[in-house]
């Protein structure tokens, strides 16, 4: 890459105030103190080098965890300013890393297009860092400053002159500060999910993940971006159409500048809808006028089209937007060099020039589509027609489920057990597997919070079948009129009747399968639930351990020889193994795994909504040797395996 500075100087940045208060509430900041936090923490200097790329002025970027769980992040860039700021008289680097709301990206001539957080991501990281150490190659020389807790350790050195090897370009290392963060280890999983994410959302960029920890290296690089996701994405589902749309242009908004959209997507025959957009790298999972204006476009003219050729002849009216999207993979990303996301999460894009730019290419898009290709188009229509049909027979297998057992009524399964309190945010429902777990979970659950439902055996993989087969299944319409809130696209969780749902199975290979087949029901079918975090998963102890009057409840045989040998001198009084929760005493199973005070849940989470559906794709969908592939990659991982 060129040393060019290209503009990017120090008085490039624009000062807004200080940092006073990142340490004192870090949420407001990164979101939390716990492992979204702290994962956070590398997304936003990460993002600065994407942003580098962005302006045309990079290619390779390198993270790596360090063997003590620090994490440096290497680019080829132009190299932070070194240059003294006229307003602070100290260093433009000192600036950016001390100062909140100070960088480059306020200034039209450094970076015309950005994400993060508009300068307040690598100060936040260096405010909420034990140390982190900055390297700057510029100028023909390479650059060093050291911060502890964000205090500078000195100033600024000059280390040496670059040879003639090395490029300009920022390295920064930083360390988490253990007093802030609940969570000081690095996920791998959630770091290559977003750095694979980032590399398609930036096609010719490549980013190398490096764990010194295990030893492991991955290297991303995708010359066709959000098309190669798109394959990734479907590597598991059977394409309608074997070639991937694929659109991408700009336009110049005048009073804005220029807006970029990329878009790729494929049916498939899944008949689980997976749209995912961005606006300049940012996820934005609620959408926004990027989403309205592919959606609008796509929906009028495969309506059109169909209506033009006499495809609808069967169907009482046109196609809806989901008949239309039905088991469509696609990516939207647009590049906006301003934009605005509704909410502090940046979950939603509010440019309302986006929707005409992006409507505007998948019209002129799929006209050219359909006009040279009328066997992909019809191929496509016929799809979506026979969606509409689908569509139109569950909802009348739901009708006829709801006057059948009274869904849409007040009336509760009989074998619900219910709580006193009627206030969603204040009670859950332990979902239990089987009568004798429900029975003991029912005698000693605490009735004024907790409700108990009892399933028996495994519900319907609803990962094969459309909601008219899934809405049949007993036990799914039990937890359907359990919940409240309705189901499918009528779900909504202003309707439930609890606000933390918790999976109470067994600790074995049923256990685990009965909790993975509700998982993919409430991920496909009461998606707010996951998205919003009530769903939990309890972990019940596999071991009692009892030495001179103590109680020992642990997780697995590790945590047993431990507390064995160094609670119980090697010579415990009893050491008794559950094997199942339907085993334990009303008692030991409210001490053990209901009590909010002892009891060990993991939440639910949606790091990535494509990750996941792809995930799902594989695990439960037809094709059995990607799930044979996926268990033997990630069998290490795994507590145990079940062949």
């Amino acid at each position: 890459m060129s040393d060019s500075n290209s503009g990017y100087e120090a008085n490039s940045i624009d000062v807004l105030e200080g940092l006073e208060a990142v340490r004192e509430r870090p949420g407001m900041y990164i979101g939390s103190t716990g492992s979204e936090g702290l994962h956070h923490l590398v997304d936003e200097v990460v993002d600065n080098s994407i942003d580098e790329a962005l302006a045309g002025h990079c290619d390779t970027i390198n993270i790596t965890v360090n063997d003590n769980n620090s994490v440096t992040v290497k680019d080829n860039g132009r190299g932070i300013p070194v240059g003294m700021h006229d307003e602070h008289d100290i260093p433009a680097l000192e600036v950016i890393l001390t100062v909140l709301h100070a960088g480059g990206k306020f200034d039209e001539q450094s970076y015309k297009v950005s994400g993060g957080l508009h300068g307040v991501g690598v100060s936040a990281v260096n405010a909420l860092s034990e140390h982190l150490t900055a390297e700057v190659r510029r100028n023909g020389n390479l650059y060093r400053h050291r911060f502890e807790k964000a205090v500078p350790q000195g100033e600024m050195e000059t280390v040496r002159e670059l040879d003639s090897s090395e490029t300009s370009g920022t390295q920064i290392t930083f360390k988490p500060d253990p007093e802030i963060f609940e969570v000081t280890e690095y996920d791998n999983s959630i770091l290559e999910t977003r750095l694979r994410q980032l590399a398609f959302l930036n096609p010719g960029v490549e980013i190398t993940f490096t764990d010194k920890r295990e030893e492991y290296t991955e290297t991303f690089l995708y010359d066709d971006g959000v098309k190669e996701y798109i394959d990734y994405l479907n590597e598991h589902k059977e394409p309608i159409i074997d070639d991937i749309i694929h659109v991408s242009g700009n336009d110049t908004v005048e009073g804005v500048g220029t807006i970029e959209a990329e878009i790729a997507f494929q049916p498939t025959e899944s008949g689980k809808e997976a749209i995912n957009s961005f606006a300049n790298n940012i996820a934005t999972p609620n959408g926004g006028k990027h989403l309205t204006g592919f959606k609008t476009a796509l929906t009028r003219q495969y309506n059109q089209y169909g209506e033009e050729n006499n495809l609808f002849s069967d169907l009482d009216d046109n196609l809806t937007g989901n008949d239309v999207r039905d088991g469509m993979t696609a990516i939207i990303s647009i590049k906006h060099p301003d934009p605005q996301f509704e909410g502090q999460t940046k979950q939603t894009l509010g440019n309302t020039e986006v929707r005409g730019v992006v409507e505007s290419l998948i019209t002129e898009e799929i006209d050219r589509l359909f006009e040279e290709n009328p066997t992909t188009a019809k191929t496509l229509v016929k799809h979506s027609v026979n969606a509409a049909k689908a569509r139109k027979a569950a909802e009348k297998a739901k009708e006829v489920t709801r006057r059948k057992t009274k869904l849409n009524t007040t009336t509760l399964p009989g074998k619900l057990a219910d709580c006193q309190n009627k206030d969603p945010q204040e009670s859950e429902l332990l979902i239990t597997e089987g009568d004798s777990a429900g029975g003991s979970a029912k005698q000693g659950r605490d009735n004024a919070n907790q409700a108990i439902l009892p399933i028996k055996g495994k519900i319907l993989n609803v990962e094969k079948h459309r909601l008219s087969r899934i809405l049949d299944n007993n036990e799914i319409e039990a937890i359907i009129k359990a919940i409240g809130g309705d189901v499918g696209d009528k779900f909504s969780t202003e309707d439930i009747r609890y606000g933390k749902i918790i999976l109470l199975m067994d600790a074995d290979v049923d256990g685990a399968h009965i909790r993975t087949l509700l998982l993919t029901f409430f991920f496909r079918h009461m998606t707010e639930l996951v998205e919003e975090g009530r769903i939990y998963a309890a972990k019940p102890p596999l071991y009692r351990i009892k030495y001179r009057g103590k109680t020992y409840d642990v997780m697995n045989e590790d945590e047993r020889d431990k507390v064995i040998e160094e609670e119980c001198n090697g010579n415990p009084t009893q050491v008794q193994r559950f094997k199942g929760l339907g085993e334990m005493n009303p008692e030991q199973l409210w001490e053990t795994t209901m009590n909010p005070e002892n009891r060990i849940l993991r939440q639910i989470t949606i790091e990535d909504a494509a990750e996941a559906d792809k995930i799902f794709s594989t695990l439960m969908g037809d094709d059995v040797e990607p799930r044979k592939e996926f268990i033997s990659n990630n069998s290490d991982d795994a507590n145990f395996v079940d062949i």
